[in-house]
């Protein structure tokens, strides 16, 4: 693995079951992420994607790219667009460094609206 390597593209299409269904997973039950009333109330156009299941989508994202023996040392995200159903996430990755072993990789999870997960991963090579 080598600075500039890029990770191949992935795409998830987003349907409401799998918003509610990832928010109930993580055991995340703020009803934003489940009830489409309480979300538009609240300002939102639709229920949305939780935190939680961004951040396992970007572990995801990067351990089936580059093999499951792959060590994870951490994550560091930040959330942007809200992803909503209907919508597709689509993550891209880059290997901004490796040093002593251990790669970071920069990560991109986008959907209609931008940029919805931003971060960087740190694995063992």
């Amino acid at each position: 693995m080598n600075v500039g390597d890029q990770l191949p593209e992935w795409s998830l299409p987003l349907t409401p079951t799998t918003i509610v269904s990832t928010a109930i997973a993580t055991r995340d039950w703020q009803d934003v992420h489940h009830d489409r009333d309480v979300a538009q109330a609240a300002g939102s156009k639709d229920i949305f994607m939780n935190i939680l299941t961004s951040n396992g989508l970007v572990e995801r994202y990067v351990v089936d790219a580059l093999g499951h023996d792959t060590t994870l040392r951490g994550i560091a995200i930040r959330l942007g667009a809200p992803a909503y159903p209907y919508d597709t996430l689509t993550f891209r990755g880059t290997v901004s460094s490796v040093e002593d072993g251990v790669a970071t990789i920069a990560v991109v999870g986008s959907v209609s609206l931008g940029d919805h997960v931003t971060g960087t991963v740190r694995v063992t090579v």
